[in-house]
């Protein structure tokens, strides 16, 4: 006889989107929601729909996030009587799950057990390969191991994986000998900020595979079933940005096979609640890599395509109450994808580009589903994960799938901050994505276009755009004679004139008002004849040689935000006079981000090669190698560690070898 205890208020002990969705859910429940907050989240949407608020002190994720002790403050303070992880953060954190049970508030998600048996990912391996589950060769690195003979012993390449966490961190693939000790280093030093645990270990890297994972579903009654699988192949810096279901390599065998795999491996801990068991998959074979005891950010596309509210079972199972369906009850519906925006730029190696969302706003193309915890205002900061939002679609089969997507994403107005945006759209439409050709190495073999290309007739377009709009804002602005039509004048005079700069092009408008209203525009020889229907408050409604277009158009600075029929593009007026270029430092290795200074491996006088690591930043919870980009000799280390520095900031100055 089940034993359901219902939940009356949930303490969300995370932020973002995932914060946001489980609002949504525990809200349609009729559950009550309490966040947590960091300082620099104190705006954030998450924290204005929640029915509670609790601020936190500090400002890095181990401040405010990770302190158990805050988190579990808040609880008492809030009255909560369940908490939800949501994952990363303390979602996985043995020690945390059993704090919260021992103070008599329920933990939405496994059992302490199970978490503890899967937490350290090398015990892990050892249970499912008792449970029959295939496995990788690895190996555990112990403080006064032989670290070079663990990685030969298991062939390289190696990847070095933390034993705690996941979503990319701690993670290094090594190719050779002399880039294990730094790469161990480094993933150590990743592990311990992100999970507060810096164990790692050795596992035997596929350079070209799948990465295939199956949900699972378990409810404490000893009922468990598998939701089919996922595929997460699309990844950089070994973190997802797209994830699709059902598998396009999956045969109905292999799913069975794989799903029986997964339920094994989740009958062997006496697993409940949502969970995931990841696999690495080439052909019809397929290996163990790790078990995941929280939601996974990815879970949506199972969504869509069962039916089911993950979050909301997740809630139920904690309360008590068996699974309402089996096994047999469920089935794959039509096809569903995701994709992850960034606040990063992948035309430098897709390096987090923090900042501030100046305009945002999903598109109504492609019936897409928005999981974001943003809104225009919001700010990216280097304190957390860069993730802006998540695009699900979800259509009747995988062609129709990846055509919305790609153009719901092109569509979205995101604007005032460097994205993943046109990468992931460029993705999308390769051939060798559409054919569902996709394995881990996908970004490295494939090389998708890492920006869009806009033509010269959008440029002009969004150029036309902002005239009319800046026209509109001087108009509404004016004092006196408003009355007299934008543009009139009593005489002949020369055309106004104004230059835009977007990426390597500039373009000069000449643009005059004829007799008969709207807009005569030149520009580079050619004349566009510019009806204007409306304009004002940010939306223009112009007809631009017979084609009518609307905009929405921002001003930021001396930036103008257009978005039009084919999507953002940003255009920089130029001054009407020339300012005074400010000299440039020669020779000097600068900031790529805000961030904070972990590691300075040189000093002054110190002799550098090309591809030398000098100084290591971290920023949004990963770690950024600063390199030499030539041989020379150190002059100056302008940094120490510890150090806070701004974007662009000069580190350490370099003189080249005479």
């Amino acid at each position: 006889m089940e034993n359901v205890k219902l939940i009356q208020k949930i303490l969300i002990a995370n932020r973002g989107e995932i914060a946001r969705r489980i609002i949504r859910t525990a809200r349609r429940m009729g559950i009550a929601t309490v966040a947590i907050y960091a300082e620099s989240d104190i705006n954030a949407p998450f924290v204005h729909e929640a029915d509670m608020a609790i601020a936190l002190k500090g400002e890095s994720p181990g401040e405010t996030y990770l302190d158990t002790e805050q988190v579990l403050a808040a609880c008492k303070t809030s009255g909560a009587d369940a908490l939800h992880p949501g994952y990363g953060f303390l979602s996985e954190n043995t020690e945390f799950a059993k704090i919260i049970e021992d103070h008599g508030i329920t933990f939405i998600g496994p059992s302490v057990e199970a978490i503890d048996k899967m937490g350290d990912k090398l015990s892990a391996k050892k249970i499912m390969i008792d449970a029959g589950v295939p496995t990788l060769p690895a190996m555990e690195l112990s403080a006064d191991g032989d670290i070079g003979a663990a990685a030969e012993e298991i062939g390289y390449p190696v990847l070095v994986k933390a034993t705690a966490g996941g979503g990319g961190r701690g993670m290094r693939v090594v190719a050779s000998a002399d880039q294990l000790a730094d790469a161990v280093a480094s993933a150590k030093r990743e592990a311990g900020a992100a999970f507060g645990n810096d164990t790692v270990f050795l596992e035997r890297w596929l350079t070209a595979s799948r990465h295939v994972e199956i949900q699972i579903l378990g409810d404490q009654h000893g009922n468990i079933v598998h939701c089919f699988e996922r595929e997460c192949s699309i990844q950089r810096r070994h973190q997802k940005i797209i994830e699709e279901a059902p598998s396009p390599a999956m045969t109905p065998e292999l799913r069975q096979a794989m799903g029986a795999a997964a339920v094994s491996a989740a009958r062997s801990i006496g697993y409940y609640s949502t969970g995931t068991v990841e696999f690495l998959l080439d052909g019809d074979e397929f290996w163990f890599l790790e078990v995941n005891t929280r939601l996974q950010v990815e879970h949506p596309v199972t969504e869509e395509i069962t039916g089911l509210d993950l979050v909301r079972e997740q809630i139920r199972i904690a309360e008590g109450a068996s699974l309402t369906f089996v096994q047999s009850d469920l089935h794959i519906n039509g096809h569903a994808i995701e994709a992850r925006l960034y606040a990063e730029n992948p035309e430098k190696n897709f390096l987090p580009s923090p900042g501030t969302v100046v305009a945002w706003q999903p598109s109504e193309s492609g019936h897409a589903r928005y999981d974001s915890g943003i809104e225009s205002g919001s700010t990216i900061s280097t304190q957390f994960d860069p993730m802006i939002a998540k695009v699900i679609v979800h259509a009747a089969t995988r062609q129709e799938a990846i055509k919305r997507l790609s153009r719901a994403l092109e569509t979205t107005r995101l604007q005032g901050l460097v994205t993943n945006r046109a990468f992931l759209v460029a993705t999308l439409r390769t051939a060798e994505f559409l054919a569902g050709d996709t394995t881990t190495d996908f970004i490295d073999r494939v090389n998708p276009p890492r920006t869009s290309v806009t033509s010269m007739d959008q440029l002009v377009f969004a150029a036309i755009a902002s005239i009319i709009e800046a026209r509109a804002q001087r108009h509404s602005a004016a004092k006196v004679l408003k009355s007299i039509p934008r543009g009139w004048r009593n005489s002949h005079l020369p055309p106004n004139r104004v230059s835009f700069r977007h990426a390597e092009n500039t373009l000069l408008l000449e643009y005059r008002t004829p007799r008969h209203g709207g807009l005569e525009v030149r520009c580079q020889d050619q004349v566009y004849a510019t009806r204007i229907l409306a304009a004002g408050n940010g939306l223009v409604d112009c007809e631009i040689n017979s084609i009518r277009m609307s905009f929405r158009i921002d001003q930021y600075q001396d930036q103008w935000l257009v978005h039009g029929p084919e999507g953002d593009i940003e255009l920089t007026e130029m001054p009407r006079f020339p300012r005074q270029n400010l000299t440039e430092l020669s020779g000097g290795l600068t900031a790529p981000m805000p961030g904070k200074v972990l590691a300075i491996n040189v000093g002054d006088g110190d002799q550098v090669s090309k591809g030398q690591v000098l100084l290591v930043l971290e920023a949004m919870k990963m770690e950024h190698q600063i390199s030499a980009p030539r041989d020379g000799t150190v002059t100056s280390v302008n940094v120490s560690e510890g150090d806070q520095v701004a974007n662009s900031a000069l580190l350490i100055e370099l003189a080249e070898e005479a």
